[in-house]
């Protein structure tokens, strides 16, 4: 648990960098607020995979882990997620089992099937027309690399992922203590059957619409199946935050998130523009309904308030653990979210 908060709370944040701000500051603020949550005693703190979004910067969340494993102590870190049909999976098995070399125990690895970008810039990634259709063999290759057990007869059986269990055998030094901890991510009950039938916690996105997040859990309990590396479901809810110490205020930051869903929905960039900028767009009233649906999806207001809609939520969902996600315009409006939501919980920050 974390403080008073009756589950696990977790953060994740893209690297944003709204209109006005360089990669770099973007890339600044994340370790920032890396730090912030890792001082307060946060459970997790996530980055995905974005490609061709000017509002995020995290392209390569492996990258990022890597730095973040310097500037923090205690917090998980991990990618939720790797977009798996983008990815060789030897390279991203390699790839954590370098970083959990680097910070043994804190690392998590969650995969997608989505491109996470647009179609154009999917194809430039390689993806074929069938990615998504292959994903569970692409997730039991990775799983293959990164425990070195291929079965005999296997056409990499003598394929190794190092750093990891082969490389450890062959210098004569124990097997990794530690893994990467696996996780299954999506908004869907294909990923909720995937997630059941390998034994693997399983985390519901539900900051991209209004999924059925109750059918999905559902069967994802009914249907999960123990596993070397879980006994019983372990499930994860993440969902747009804002929290500021006026309820208005953090409605206006939370607007800037949604006028980048409605560009998603024009087919135009990923951007965030001010609030003040959001509240100035001639918006017809198609557009307005999106901007209002998604500005008051968000949980957005005090963290008193807040608090409670995430309380409710994990009542109604029955989750382990809530994920904030953040990614707003104002430099500091997410840092703050993470502060004062800790506050209220009671999570004194460590030195």
């Amino acid at each position: 648990m974390s403080g008073s908060a009756p589950f696990a709370l977790s953060v994740h944040t893209g690297g944003g960098a709204g209109v006005g701000r360089s990669a770099e500051e973007g890339l600044a603020d994340t370790i920032r607020i890396a730090k912030a949550a890792d001082r307060f005693g946060y459970h997790r703190f996530w980055m995905s995979e974005h490609h061709a979004m000017p509002a995020l910067s995290v392209a390569s969340p492996p990258l990022m882990i890597a730095r973040l494993t310097a500037d923090t102590e205690r917090i998980r870190l991990g990618a939720g997620g790797v977009m798996l049909p983008n990815h060789a999976p030897l390279v991203i098995a390699e790839q954590f089992g370098m970083l959990d070399a680097l910070a043994p125990g804190r690392i998590d690895l969650g995969l997608g099937r989505a491109p996470g970008t647009d179609g154009a810039t999917a194809a430039a990634l390689r993806r074929g027309a069938g990615a998504n259709d292959a994903f569970p063999e692409q997730v039991a290759e990775l799983l293959g690399f990164l425990t070195d057990d291929f079965p005999a007869g296997h056409p990499y059986r003598e394929v190794h992922a190092v750093p990891g269990p082969w490389q450890n055998a062959r210098n004569r030094v124990p097997a990794p203590a530690t893994h990467p901890q696996v996780w299954i991510l999506g908004s869907s009950t294909y990923s909720a059957h995937l997630a059941a039938r390998l034994g693997r916690p399983y985390a519901f996105a539900l900051q991209f619409g209004d999924a059925d997040i109750t059918t999905a859990m559902r069967i994802y309990r009914e249907n999960f199946t123990p596993s070397e590396v879980l006994e019983r479901p372990y499930s994860l809810v993440s969902v747009s935050t804002m929290v500021a110490e006026d309820a208005a205020e953090a409605k206006r930051e939370a607007s800037t998130s949604a006028m980048a869903m409605l560009r998603m929905f024009k087919r135009e960039p990923y951007t965030l523009f001010s609030p003040e900028e959001v509240a100035a767009y001639p918006a017809t009233a198609n557009e307005q309904a999106i901007l209002d649906m998604y500005t008051n999806r968000a949980y957005a207001g005090t963290a008193e308030t807040v608090a409670h809609r995430l309380e409710d939520l994990q009542e109604q969902t029955a989750v382990d653990e809530v994920m904030v996600v953040l990614g707003t315009h104002s430099r500091g409006a997410d840092e703050r979210t993470v502060t004062l939501l800790a506050e209220h919980y009671g999570m004194p920050a460590q030195p």
